[in-house]
C-alpha cells in the first residue's frame, strides 16, 4: 500500500497546508501556532510486564489506530521517536512491523528530521560550557563534586558510565570524574517533551539544577548565560512530525524518552495538539503500564491538560508463560496486577491479545477464558500480519467501554513529599512493601532538601523487565521493598528522578548487537540478517 500524500493525512486532522514545514515527500514538521482546547478522547496503549523481545505494543497502537479510523474515526496516533540505541541494539526499531508501521520506517528508525541530535547537541553543550566555565576561573565558585550533569550520547555504550575528564595539560581543561548516558535520559529531553511551547522550553530550561554554587544556591542554566544557545538548537526540535501509517492514518512523532529511565511518552505539544484536531488519540506508553502507564497517568496528563479515556493492556501466550514459569495459568496474576493498577485509577481495561505466529487456538482460548472469568474484556488481534483489519475486534470493544476521561490518578500527590511518593508508588504498582533507600540515595536526598527540591511527583527509574528492582522476578513478587539507589533532581521536567536497583542510565549491548547484521538492499532499504 501507497502511503497518501501528506497533505490528505493532514487534511484528515484538520491542519493547514501553510502549517506543515516538509523534510522530504513523507514527512513534515507542524509550526506552532494557538492550539485550541483538547476535545477528543485519549486511549492508552499499555503492556503487562514485557519478556526481552518485547510484546509487539507499538504494532497494536498503530493497527489499533487504522481500525478506528476504519470504524469512521478521526483518529490520531502520538508516538516517541525510536532511539538508535535499542535499534543498534537488542530490541530494533521503534516504527512497528510487518502490516502495522509508520511510515516512512528505516527513517523513523534511523535519524528522522535530527530531534534527537538536537536534544544531544543542546544537553552536550551546557557541559562543555560547565568545564569551560571550571577552566577559565570558575568566578560562579561552582562546587565541582556537586556537579549533576553526565554527557549523552544516542547509542548503548557501557564504557562511558563512568569516565574523568579534563586530562592533558592545564590548556585541556579541569579534570573531574563524570559520565554519559543516552539521550533519552536526558533532562533536555524531558523539557522538551513537558512543554506546551517553544516559551515553555526555556522557562523549563533555565530551572535546571546543574549542581551547587558556592552558598549551596543552585547552579542553573541561567547562571551559566546558556538558556539563549539551548533555545537555539532546539528550534526545530520543538515542532512534533507528521507522518502515518502504512494503511494512512495520521501519526504525531515527538522526542524519545525511555519508560524505563524516563517518563516514556510523547510530548504534550504532540498530545495538545492531537487531541484539538482529532476525535480519539491512540497513546503508547512505554513498557508495562508499572512505567509508562503510571508517569503518563502521574506526570504527562497534569501538563496536557487531560487524562486518558481507556486503557488496553497488550499481553501475548510468550509472556504470560513467560512471567508463569511455562505455566499460562500461572502468569495471569502478571495479567490481573496490571489491570487492578489501571482501573485503580478510573481507567476502563481492555485486553489486546496479540497473537504470535507460533501461538495455537487451544492457548488462545485458555487466555480469553482466564480473563473473562476475571471480568476483563479481551480481543484477540492480529496487528502485524493483518494491520488494521485484523484488530477491528480490539477496536469494538474498545469504543465500547471508553468513559470520560479519569481523574487525577492515585498513585503520586503532587504536594507531598519525594519519600511519601516513592512509598505510595511501591506499595500501589509495584507490589512491594515499602521502599528502602541506600546510603547514597539518603546523601542525595539531603541534597535535594538543602535545594528545597524534595517534594513533588517522582519519575522511577527502573527495570522493566520486573515489576520490582530485579529483572529476574517474574509475575508478581511481593514481601519485599523497593531498592532507591539515587535520587535525581529534575527541576526542568517538573520531578526527581529515582533510581531503582541496579539499573543503568546508560545502557550496554547485548552479546551480539544488531548493529553487526544490519546492512542496505540495492534500493538503499535497510536490512537485517537476523529476520
Amino acid at each position: 500500500m501507497s502511503p497518501r500524500p501528506l497533505a490528505d493525512v493532514a487534511d484528515a486532522l484538520g491542519l493547514a497546508h501553510d502549517r506543515l514545514v516538509p523534510h522530504g515527500h513523507d514527512k513534515a514538521k507542524i509550526t506552532a501556532a494557538a492550539t485550541p482546547p483538547p476535545t477528543g478522547r485519549q486511549i492508552l496503549v499499555s503492556a503487562i510486564t514485557p519478556t526481552p523481545a518485547g510484546e509487539g505494543k507499538t504494532t497494536v497502537g498503530i493497527a489499533l489506530t487504522d481500525a478506528l479510523r476504519q470504524r469512521g474515526h478521526r483518529v490520531c496516533l502520538t508516538l516517541r521517536q525510536p532511539s538508535l540505541g535499542p535499534f543498534l541494539g537488542a530490541k530494533g526499531g521503534g516504527s512497528g512491523g510487518g502490516a502495522a508501521r509508520v511510515v516512512p520506517t528505516d527513517d523513523l528508525d534511523l535519524h528522522f528530521t535530527g530531534d534527537l541530535h538536537a536534544v544531544g547537541s543542546a544537553h552536550n553543550l551546557l557541559a562543555a560550557l560547565l568545564d569551560h566555565h571550571l577552566h577559565r576561573g570558575n568566578a560562579l565558585g561552582i562546587e565541582a563534586r556537586t556537579l549533576r550533569w553526565p554527557r549523552v550520547v544516542d547509542v548503548d555504550d557501557r564504557a562511558l558510565r563512568h569516565v574523568i575528564v579534563g586530562l592533558g595539560g592545564r590548556q585541556d581543561g579541569v579534570p573531574r570524574e563524570t559520565g554519559f548516558q543516552i539521550t533519552a535520559a536526558s533532562e533536555v529531553m524531558a523539557v522538551l517533551a513537558m512543554a506546551r511551547d517553544a516559551c515553555d522550553v526555556a522557562q523549563r530550561l533555565g530551572r535546571m539544577v546543574l549542581g551547587r554554587r558556592a552558598g549551596g544556591v543552585a547552579l542553573t542554566p541561567v547562571d551559566l548565560e546558556a538558556v539563549g544557545a539551548l533555545q537555539v538548537l532546539l528550534r526545530d526540535a520543538v515542532l512534533p512530525t507528521l507522518v502515518q501509517t502504512a494503511e494512512g492514518a495520521p501519526v504525531l512523532v515527538h522526542t524519545g524518552p525511555f519508560a524505563n529511565v524516563a517518563h516514556g511518552t510523547s510530548s504534550v505539544i504532540a498530545s495538545r495538539l492531537a487531541l484539538a484536531h482529532a476525535d480519539l488519540v491512540v497513546t503508547e506508553a512505554g513498557f508495562g503500564f508499572d512505567l509508562g502507564g503510571e508517569k503518563l497517568l502521574d506526570l504527562v496528563a497534569p501538563a496536557v491538560g487531560q487524562a486518558p479515556s481507556a486503557c488496553v493492556l497488550v499481553v501475548t501466550v510468550r509472556a504470560l508463560r513467560h512471567h508463569g514459569d511455562g505455566d499460562l495459568a500461572a502468569g495471569l496474576p502478571q495479567l490481573l496486577h496490571h489491570a487492578t493498577t489501571a482501573r485503580a485509577a478510573g481507567l476502563p481495561v481492555v485486553v489486546a491479545l496479540n497473537r504470535f505466529a507460533d501461538d495455537t487456538d487451544a492457548e488462545l482460548a485458555e487466555v480469553t477464558a482466564l480473563a473473562r472469568a476475571a471480568d476483563l474484556p479481551l480481543a484477540v488481534c492480529a496487528p502485524f500480519t493483518e494491520g488494521g483489519a485484523g484488530t477491528l475486534a480490539l477496536a469494538d470493544q474498545v469504543l465500547a467501554h471508553l468513559g470520560a476521561p479519569v481523574a487525577p490518578s492515585p498513585f503520586q500527590d503532587p504536594t507531598a513529599s519525594v519519600v511519601d511518593n516513592l512509598e505510595r508508588l511501591a506499595r500501589t504498582v509495584h507490589a512491594a512493601d515499602g521502599v528502602v533507600l541506600t546510603p547514597q540515595a539518603r546523601h542525595d536526598l539531603a541534597e535535594l532538601e538543602a535545594l528545597g527540591l524534595a517534594h513533588g511527583p517522582v519519575c522511577l527509574a527502573k527495570t522493566a523487565a520486573s515489576l520490582s528492582d530485579d529483572p529476574h522476578l517474574r509475575g508478581v513478587p511481593t514481601g519485599r521493598p523497593l531498592t532507591i539507589r539515587a535520587l535525581e533532581p529534575r527541576a526542568g521536567a517538573g520531578w526527581v528522578v529515582a533510581v531503582a536497583g541496579s539499573l543503568e542510565l546508560m545502557p550496554g549491548m547485548p552479546a551480539v548487537p544488531r548493529a553487526t547484521r544490519l546492512g542496505l538492499d540495492a534500493d538503499g532499504r535497510v536490512t537485517d540478517r537476523g529476520t
